[in-house]
């Protein structure tokens, strides 16, 4: 999957807490907490590659040579479950910008249906990360990209939990630059669309609501 710049996590803390995650029996308080907390480490790995100069800085001991990030970033929560990947990443970086687009799927035909956008009119940010736990059909990764870009994004990334094959492979041929990252990719997809064995609607399971 590495060709279709697909990266999924295998690092330690964020396999423990995903299999916490995954429990029918966590609840909505805990299952928020490690959304957050998830979402730090993953953001931590997605933003590996962002620019950097030099900039010397003054301790008290003498000068350093240090660096300071080139891009400013933007985060993209895809409503609603994607607003509990927010806080966490915003603490790390909290001089990035946040926007809404609200997005829903038809249970029907399973296509997504958008119903809000709080974009500015034109892009401010170099960097976009696209926040959304489920990577499933790929259809609503699909449609945010390309409201992205119809709105000038030059460069996305999409910050997810669990991936399907299925959704991987529809947002990669549609957006093959767009690179993925994810604490796990999953079997497959049932008849309704869910990803298996998965962890639920990762919407309902944060907010009480299933």
């Amino acid at each position: 999957m590495s060709s279709k710049k697909v990266f999924v996590s295998n690092h330690p803390l964020i396999q423990h807490k995903l299999a916490i995650l995954r429990d029918v029996n966590t609840g909505p308080k805990k299952f928020r907490a490690l959304i957050r907390e998830l979402s730090i480490l993953l953001a931590y790995e997605a933003t590996a590659d962002l620019g950097l100069a030099p900039h010397s800085v003054q301790t008290p001991m003498g000068t350093a040579d240090c660096a300071r990030l080139t891009e400013t970033i933007g985060l993209v929560p895809v409503l609603r479950a994607g607003l509990g990947m927010v806080e966490g990443i915003w603490e790390m970086m909290p001089g990035a910008e946040v926007w809404h687009i609200g997005l829903f799927r038809d249970e029907r035909t399973l296509r997504p249906v958008q119903y809000y956008n709080k974009l500015p009119v034109a892009p401010t940010v170099q960097v976009c990360l696209i926040l959304d736990p489920m990577l499933a059909t790929g259809g609503t990764a699909v449609a945010t990209v390309d409201i992205l870009k119809r709105w000038g994004a030059q460069r996305i990334k999409y910050v997810g939990i669990i991936g399907a094959p299925e959704g991987i492979d529809r947002l990669h041929d549609a957006h093959p630059d767009v690179s993925i990252h994810l604490a796990a990719v999953d079997a497959r997809l049932n008849d309704y669309g869910y990803i298996v064995p998965g962890l639920g609607d990762a919407g309902d399971r944060q907010f009480g609501t299933g």
